[in-house]
């Protein structure tokens, strides 16, 4: 990871988002740069944009002095503004960096603007190929020492696997291979091993430690985050499950829910394929 964005509105839930941001990037190397997008009204620009532009820079620069501590000395630590549509702005940042992620909050509102957070962060997930942590509690902004990584029957599922192993090596944390699902199904239930065994070897050649667990009922999203609170665990990886259109990608149930219920840090993966039907339905 050389290159984590941060969307930031100046609220205590987006500075909450830098503050994990920063225990990333000191364990990765990475450098740091802070996203404000401002917003367009029509064709024009608010009247105030000068000034405007002049308050936002001041307290990006505020909010760089005071947390610049925090950060590795050989990491990189600026900003940028922007204008247009928030998801759009920060999806298109973070494209233009190859090894990169963003890290936000879901929750918030900004003094200069009740436009920025929220719903945007998950437009940002369906929007970008580039991992997402998302944040709804600062609660758990901490070193990361324990991973939940569901997995399911979808070939999918595994794609988040090597992130996962990064981020575990980097952390020297332990990995939790949780198999879920709602069905009692004997043939899904040896797919389900099958799926963790290959994970487990994975994990095996990369030294990472693990624990795997089999957790079976009728909300996914609640068994995942109820266990992931029972062993106080620092972040949950999930395949963000989407559901791709003529025209857009839209976030399926799972994933929402998890976006929307965990108050555990949130790593969402974007599927490759459904990410390459995606760019070409909505650029042609």
């Amino acid at each position: 990871m050389e290159k984590i964005i941060v969307p930031i509105d100046f609220s205590a839930e987006s500075i909450c988002g830098l503050k994990l941001a920063i225990i990333v990037a000191n364990k990765f190397r990475a450098d740091v740069q802070l996203v404000h997008v401002m917003k367009k009204q029509g064709a024009f620009f608010i009247a105030e944009t000068e000034i405007m532009v002049q308050k936002v820079q001041e307290q990006l620069e505020k909010v760089i002095a005071e947390h610049r501590k925090d950060l590795c000395q050989d990491c990189n630590f600026d900003y940028i503004i922007k204008r247009g549509r928030v998801y759009e702005e920060i999806a298109s940042q973070v494209e233009a960096f190859n090894n990169s992620m963003v890290i936000c909050s879901t929750h918030g509102s900004s003094g200069f603007s009740s436009y920025f957070v929220g719903s945007n962060t998950y437009r940002i997930v369906q929007a970008t190929q580039r991992p997402v942590i998302s944040i709804t509690s600062c609660q758990y902004i901490r070193e990361i020492k324990k991973i939940v990584m569901p997995i399911d029957v979808t070939k999918e599922t595994r794609e988040k696997v090597p992130l996962v192993a990064k981020i575990a090596k980097a952390f020297d944390a332990e990995v939790h291979i949780v198999k879920v699902t709602s069905s009692t199904n004997e043939g899904i239930h040896n797919k389900l091993r099958l799926y963790s065994r290959q994970i487990r070897n994975y994990f095996d050649e990369q030294g990472i430690r693990y624990e795997k667990s089999l957790l079976v009922g009728d909300n996914i999203t609640e068994i995942t985050i109820d266990y992931a609170k029972t062993i106080d665990a620092d972040l949950i990886a999930i395949m963000t499950e989407q559901t791709s259109s003529l025209s857009n990608l839209l976030l399926g149930s799972y994933a929402l829910q998890m976006l929307n219920s965990s108050p555990i840090s949130v790593l969402s993966v974007t599927p490759r394929e459904l990410y390459i039907v995606h760019s070409f339905t909505t650029t042609n």
